[in-house]
Parts: C-alpha cells; structure tokens; sequence
C-alpha cells in the first residue's frame, strides 16, 4: 500500500483499517456505530440542554456534569469523521497531519475526560464529608477555574511528543490497526528511535491517569469513612446513593483503557478483532452510557427529560 519502502512522516500517508475478514459487510457493521454516535450525541445534548435550561440545577455538581458531557462529545467527534468514511465509502487512506491532528483531540479529551471524572469526585468528597461547607468552597468562580485548569492541564501535555511523529521514518507497513489514529499505534509503525515518544507516553500515564485514579480512590476511602459514621442505614444509603452515577462513569471510562493498555502491551499478536473492539468500547462507550446512566440514576435529570419528552408529546398533540 505504499510507494516506497521508507518515507519520512511529512510525505507519508497512513491507511485506516475496517474490521478485517469482514470487508464485504462493513456497510451493515456501520449501522450500530452509526446508532452509538447518535446516542451519544444526542444523549450528551440533552444533559446540557436540561442543564443550562434547568435554574435549578446550576449547581456545581450539574456544572461539572456538563463539563463531562462537554469531553463526551469531544471523544465522539474526534472519532466519527474517519470511522464513518471508513466504513461507508472504504475511503481509508489518511494523511499525515490529520492523523496527527486526531490523534490529539482524541487523548486529549480522553485526558480531560478522567480529570472531569477526579474534579466530581472531589464535589462528592465535599458534598458528603464536608455539606456544610459545600457552597463556600465550590463556589462558580472556583468551579470556572477547575474547568480552566482542566482544560489547560490536559491540553498542553501532548503536544511535545505528537510534534516529533512528521518527523519519524516510516519503512514497514502503513496500516493502522484501527479507523482512527492512536499515538501508541502510529509509533509501532515508525522505524525510528521511538524511545522518547514512549517513554513520554508512560510518563503521561501515569502523571495523569495514575494522579487521577488515586484520587478518586482517596476521595472514595474518605467518603466510605464518612458514611460509615452514619448512624442511620438510610442515611448510609441516601449518601452512597449520590455516588452511583459517578462510580459508574469511572469505571466505563478505566475499566476499557485498562484492557486496552494491557491488550497493547502484553497481546500485541492477539487478533485484530481483539484490539478493534477495545479501542470502539474505549472511545465509543463512555460517551453512550455516560448519559444513560445520568439519566436513569439522578432524579433531576431523569424529570428534566420527562419535561423535554412531554412537552414534544403535547406539542405534537396540538398539531
């Protein structure tokens, strides 16, 4: 699939992959991407429509639900473009600077997706450990602040590693794995020195993942000190209950980059179908479930959907 045996990353072009043995079928495979994409978009919409229309849910809790629903989106729209070319027109061949331009947005929201995950992890910390102090030390101000620095936190980390791919010899294969470009996919291809690409890598790994998932785990052991000081069991359950939803969105989010670290590292020759699938329910699934899951479990946002869902059924009445 390439013209030469070696090109340097500037010229080169990679080639997205389908599923593979399933070429003749992809058109159907597109079907339910193309209802996961519409879900989570559509799903991610309505939590920040019933939000930003809701008064009474301008809260900070709501506030950094938005910010999750915000990343949500940020993962779809980052993956849809190519993933829905591939499949539908097998157009599959990607240049070098839009491969690296997605590889960007797609770790980047996957970055600022787990920091959104750590910040309403510490709003649940504060709102149960510490209730009535909640309103002075999660201010709007304050809140605006953590959306900035989250922002700023998990989009400037990449760029030190991503510049450095143009620049890099490719001399194998130009086919990707996957219908999306992956940094830890597009660096196995490359025949240069990679050291540094995957040292960084590790460093980012854990420098963010690993300071996130610890302190949404410390959050957590404070929070279940805190309740089993609750004399009452419902009061125990009624504090616990808050929490589900965003145990929830922690682990569709870790549960699948974990098995798809593991996956990368240690079945490298596993079948493709193996690394496909990983990557889909990575970047596809949270976005889905994220607002379903909101939806079902916290009673403001399941009535704010009612109300939209009412309101269509009695002006679709009136027609």
């Amino acid at each position: 699939m390439t013209s030469s045996n070696s090109s340097i990353g500037q010229l080169a072009s990679f080639y997205l992959s389908g599923i593979p043995g399933y070429e003749d079928v992809q058109h159907f495979i597109s079907i339910p991407f193309c209802v996961f994409y519409l879900t989570g978009l559509v799903g991610n919409c309505t939590v920040l429509h019933i939000i930003h229309t809701d008064k009474s849910l301008h809260e900070p809790m709501y506030y950094f639900l938005a910010m999750l629903s915000f990343t949500d989106m940020g993962m779809s729209i980052s993956t849809l473009p190519t993933v829905l070319r591939t499949f539908w027109f097998d157009a599959k061949e990607i240049e070098m600077n839009t491969c690296v331009a997605q590889m960007y947005f797609i770790h980047t929201f996957s970055l600022m997706e787990s920091a959104v995950l750590l910040a309403m992890a510490f709003d649940r910390y504060v709102a149960i450990c510490d209730p009535l102090r909640y309103s002075s030390k999660l201010t709007p101000q304050r809140i605006v602040y953590i959306g900035v620095f989250i922002i700023i936190r998990c989009s400037t980390v990449l760029p030190v590693v991503l510049v450095r791919i143009p620049t890099f010899s490719f001399c194998h294969s130009h086919v990707l794995s996957h219908s999306f470009c992956l940094h830890q996919d597009v660096i196995r291809l490359a025949c240069s020195d990679i050291s540094f690409n995957v040292l960084y890598g590790l460093f980012v790994v854990a420098f963010y993942w690993g300071v996130d998932s610890l302190g949404i785990f410390l959050s957590y052991a404070f929070i279940l000190r805190s309740v089993l000081l609750i004399a009452s069991r419902g009061g125990k359950l009624k504090a616990l209950n808050t929490c589900v939803s965003h145990i929830c969105a922690v682990l569709v989010l870790y549960v699948p980059m974990i098995g798809l670290s593991l996956v990368h590292r240690f079945a490298k020759h596993s079948s493709p179908i193996i690394h496909i699938t990983m990557a889909d329910i990575y970047l596809l699934v949270p976005p889905v479930l994220n607002p379903i899951i909101y939806s079902i479990k916290t009673k403001q946002i399941h009535q704010g959907l009612l109300r939209i869902l009412l309101s269509k059924r009695i002006g679709l009445a009136h027609t």
